[in-house]
């Protein structure tokens, strides 16, 4: 464990004055002026640390990600700049990645001219079991051998929504759980080393259990909120577990979720629930994956247990479904994602307790895909900016593996609309920096005297740095309960 530690000659974000830090048992035990010496708050056996022109913030939440199918992503092929279904095929085949299970993420086939198929991966690589999982984990694209492999038979080899999911939970428990529990570890250092000390995990397993599992081996990088779905909700409910409880033997690093549930698809996978048609007359008005009584009482049941709603809603219609839900029950809840919005729903966001969950990176990477399949109503989509004028309450997030989970390209999203050389996507809907800076810390702020002491140290002042230049912040050092979990050059 990490003894007491003051952090001297620090600065806060728009700040002058330099100030120290005391940190000790985990918490922020005092802030004052600092003195040029430190010697002010440090006693005898404390570890002093200076950086110069350093700024400490709260640690940032990483508001909605996938952490196992993370892990998982950063060992696959990577095809997400492919153009077309043979691209695709092409880089993984140029990959010379084989094994059991060749593995790739993140293709996206929203624009391309020829859908995947199973018989472009077996003409390419014959009698291998290829796995290509979409950028938005709403489908997966198998090879004929992987079909087999998971003893499912299906016509092209794309399973979206419900089916897709079960595959892809099929394929992660080809690996062993030493194997992932091991790549998890290394992903939530790498996110500490991004200032990230908290993650609301919703991959879609028996999560209790898995990070009691992680937790009980050495304590992980981050702070994790485990969200509960429908199949583990009766457990969850048998052992009195409520949003915010804290698992026991996870030392006070995992605590219990929210209740998980997807109440349509998704923009790339064309299967978002919209109150308009897609372009393709197949694709209609998208997929509402559970009718409205249904997901009412669902809400209801886990509201009655303490399991406060987590509804994914993507298009404008099925935010409308969730929204009408919300208004039958009690409680705090989560949108998650909230990307297409009617504009008469957004002051009901404003509802006390509800908390819009969005992913700026999802805003710039899906602009063009946007103006293709939401073309009518594209003006209305990520519409940040319409929310907080709306009395929304924003919380970022990453929803990765969809997205890197990097708080500073969240926020550097959020604020300026675009991530290439292309002017601003809908300018009017991006949000102003301090703004983005407390969404990415789930609206925390500074950590007070007496509060756990997660903190990042970073090397620029954020509200003086340029806007195009957020996502290279240099990060110093990250503290999760006034431990180390971060800390350049050692």
């Amino acid at each position: 464990m990490t003894g007491p530690v003051v952090l001297h000659d620090v600065r806060v974000p728009g700040g002058e004055r330099p100030l120290d830090v005391r940190i000790a048992a985990g918490r922020v035990v005092a802030v004052a002026d600092s003195t040029g010496s430190a010697r002010g708050l440090a006693r005898a056996g404390d570890e002093v640390v200076r950086w110069a022109g350093a700024y400490v913030l709260p640690g940032f939440v990483d508001g909605h990600v996938h952490w196992t199918q993370w892990a998982q992503a950063r060992r696959r092929v990577d095809v997400t700049a492919s153009v077309s279904a043979v691209e695709a095929v092409a880089a993984i085949v140029r990959s010379g990645v084989r094994g059991d299970v060749v593995r790739a993420q993140g293709y996206r086939s929203a624009l391309w001219a020829e859908q995947p198929h199973k018989d472009l991966l077996e003409r390419a690589l014959p009698g291998v079991a290829v796995a290509v999982v979409s950028m938005d984990l709403h489908a997966v694209w198998l090879s004929p051998a992987a079909l087999a492999r998971l003893g499912l038979d299906h016509p092209t080899g794309v399973l979206r929504e419900q089916a897709g999911f079960d595959a892809q939970r099929a394929l992660s428990e080809l690996e062993p759980p030493a194997v992932l529990d091991r790549w998890v570890a290394e992903a939530s250092a790498a996110a500490a080393a991004r200032g990230i000390t908290g993650i609301l995990d919703f991959e879609f397993a028996d999560n209790a259990a898995d990070w009691s599992r992680r937790a009980a081996a050495g304590d992980p990088a981050v702070r994790v909120r485990a969200a509960v779905w429908e199949p583990w909700l009766d457990a969850a409910i048998a052992a009195g577990r409520r949003t915010g409880d804290v698992l026991p033997g996870t030392n006070g690093l995992v605590r219990t979720g929210p209740l998980k549930i997807i109440a349509d698809g998704s923009l790339n996978t064309r299967t978002a629930y919209c109150h308009h048609r897609y372009p393709d007359p197949g694709d209609d008005h998208g997929l509402l994956l559970v009718e409205p009584e249904a997901l009412r009482a669902l809400m209801a049941k886990g509201g009655a247990h303490g399991l406060h709603p987590a509804v994914h809603a993507i298009g404008d219609r099925a935010t409308t479904v969730v929204l009408d839900a919300f208004d039958t029950v009690d409680g705090p809840g989560r949108i998650e994602h909230a990307q297409l919005v009617d504009p008469a729903d957004l002051p009901r966001f404003a509802r006390p307790g509800l908390v819009a969950s969005v992913q700026p990176q999802h805003a710039v990477a899906d602009r063009d895909v946007a103006d293709r399949h939401w073309a009518p109503v594209a003006a209305h989509a990520f519409p940040y900016a319409a929310l907080l004028a709306a009395g929304a309450r924003l919380e970022l997030g990453s929803d990765a593996p969809v997205s890197e989970p990097d708080p500073w390209a969240a926020v550097a999203d959020a604020v300026t609309r675009t991530d290439d050389d292309r002017p601003p996507w809908h300018p009017q809907q991006a949000i102003p920096l301090p703004v983005a800076l407390a969404g990415a810390a789930a609206g925390r702020g500074l950590p007070g005297v007496g509060e756990e002491a997660d903190l990042v140290v970073v090397g620029a002042d954020p509200l003086r740095t340029p806007a195009t230049d957020l996502r290279r912040m240099p990060v110093l050092a990250t503290l999760r309960g006034g431990e180390w979990t971060f800390r350049a050059g050692g």
